[in-house]
């Protein structure tokens, strides 16, 4: 069953509020692919993904270190990959970012996911951020 639905954001707090109510409705296993320009806000979206899926230590980008991994009670982990710094689908495997994919205790997070589009499961969920304002965001999502 396919759901689209487009938010709007007017604060950072909202912005989290709208990750940890997504977090919360996924199952284990699946792979979010976070879009958006730099500063649109998706380190805030992915903080308040990581305290829907009840993460409460500090959550940050991880632009130079690739994944972040968070334990996740019950078994499994939150993998939040940035691949701003990843240049194509070779050097993803490289670094072996498909065994983050779908593993099936754990949840994937992914910024700058069209660097391995040809990587990405289908049944993805997408969360597109446009920066509309100071504050205001348009989030769309799409499952």
């Amino acid at each position: 069953m396919s759901i689209e639905k487009t938010l709007i954001s007017r604060s950072e707090a909202e912005t989290e509020a709208l990750g940890a109510e997504i977090a919360a409705t996924l199952p284990r296993g699946s792979v979010v692919l976070l879009r958006g320009n730099l500063g649109a806000g998706k380190t805030v979206f992915a903080r308040g993904f990581a305290r829907g899926l009840g993460i409460d230590e500090a959550v940050s980008s991880p632009t130079y270190t690739i994944v972040q991994e968070y334990e996740l009670d019950g078994g499994g982990r939150l993998y939040h990959l940035d691949l701003y710094r990843i240049s194509g689908v070779a050097a993803a495997l490289d670094f072996g970012i498909d065994e983050f994919l779908g593993e099936k205790k754990s949840v994937s997070l992914i910024e700058w996911p069209e660097r391995i589009e040809s990587l990405l499961p289908d049944n993805a969920v997408t969360v597109e951020i446009i920066h509309k304002g100071e504050t205001e965001r348009e989030i769309h999502v799409r499952r």
